[in-house]
């Protein structure tokens, strides 16, 4: 039975998964139209579109609440997937993840490989990825390449399960923007008849439920909430600008030959500085969508000053003060290394020479960007 609120004689928590209702944010969880109070069973939008469509749309919460969510998974005997962006691959990985998890397995599923050229070497890719969860202290059981909008790779994934699953309960965890639902609908559809009604799973120290969708072998899949990563930048811009930012279409990398003392504006999100080293390429892997203004470092200051928002743009100037202030970070890159300058759902760049070079990259403070062994 529901727990009624006093004032308004309405359930006060969604008898599908038993969170608290509410009706002010469709982005947060819970969120249910104020006309859907009169249904029965009164369920959270989530639920409803789960039950009557087999669909889930992702919700999201802090670190915190996420860390909570997950700190009595490794008390269970369950199988984990984790589902991370090609595209923001570092940005996207849930650090600590193993310390929560324990010694349940898991598959890592990496989405959006549709937006890595065709020519790329999927072996050398797979290794690459179980190497950079090596360093994150994540061991892997699988690593499965898809993509949810061209829906690649499930019947791998859906495999992958199958053989390590047992009798155990499925999780499925990762950031927002990353596809998470997208996998949550096609395991729905493969696995659960949904004949039952949803159930409720309350972890302790946390007011926040996981969604549990019944299989047929009397186990779950649990949906957790899509983590929210404030050093991304699908994060930080405004809903109307992600496009520019998060690519839908394959990257057609952008090769630029540069002097020291040069510098690219990736529209006005981002700035690239080469400072100094032997003339070299550079090859950028971000949206299509996004210009690359080219300049000279000596003049690179004064033209943000007076084209942001408009020639470097997006953002537009409206929006160009919302996001933090710019914060510089310096690199100096090996002679003879493979490396990228990652920046966190912005994209990265591949440093092509083998000279060295010194580097800089001005991004809104709080940014992740690292360097990290060429992805390709």
């Amino acid at each position: 039975m529901s727990e009624l609120n006093d004032e308004t004689k309405r359930p006060e928590k969604c008898s599908g998964c038993g969170i608290k209702l509410q009706s002010v944010d469709k982005e947060r969880p819970g969120y249910i139209p104020e006309v859907a109070f009169e249904r029965e069973p009164v369920i959270c939008q989530r639920c409803f579109r789960i039950k009557n469509y087999n669909e889930a749309s992702s919700v999201s919460v802090d670190q915190d609440e996420f860390l909570k969510l997950l700190s009595g998974v490794g008390e269970k005997n369950a199988l984990v997937i984790h589902i991370v962006d090609i595209f923001d691959f570092e940005g996207s990985l849930i650090s600590g993840l193993q310390r929560f998890v324990g010694n349940n397995e898991v598959i890592l599923a990496v989405n959006k490989s549709d937006l890595l050229p065709k020519v790329t070497n999927w072996n050398r890719l797979r290794n690459w990825m179980q190497q950079r969860c090596k360093e994150e202290g994540l061991r892997t059981a699988e690593i499965v390449l898809v993509s949810a909008k061209r829906n690649q790779g499930f019947d791998r994934l859906l495999e992958a399960v199958t053989e390590l699953r047992g009798q155990r309960d499925v999780y499925v965890v990762g950031a927002t923007n990353v596809g998470k639902s997208s996998l949550i609908n096609r395991l729905i559809s493969d696995y659960s008849d949904l004949e039952e009604e949803l159930t409720t799973s309350r972890y302790p120290g946390t007011t926040l439920d996981m969604v549990k969708i019944p299989l047929d072998d009397g186990h779950y899949i649990i949906d957790t909430p899509g983590i929210v990563y404030p050093w991304r930048y699908s994060e930080m811009v405004e809903r109307k600008d992600l496009g520019a930012v998060m690519p839908e279409n394959p990257l057609k990398p952008a090769v630029y030959q540069l002097n020291e003392g040069q510098s690219l504006f990736f529209g006005g999100l981002g700035r690239f500085d080469f400072i100094q080293g032997e003339r070299q390429s550079f090859t950028c892997f971000i949206s299509s969508t996004l210009k690359i203004h080219r300049t000279k470092l000596e003049r690179a200051d004064s033209l943000y000053q007076d084209h942001r928002g408009e020639l470097l743009s997006p953002p537009g100037t409206a929006d160009m003060d919302k996001l933090p202030q710019w914060q510089r970070h310096e690199f100096r890159i090996a002679r003879n290394s493979e490396t990228d300058l990652f920046i966190s759902g912005l994209g990265w760049i591949k440093v092509n020479g083998t000279a060295g070079a010194v580097i800089a990259i001005h991004v809104p403070r709080g940014v992740k960007v690292l360097t990290r062994p060429s992805l390709i």
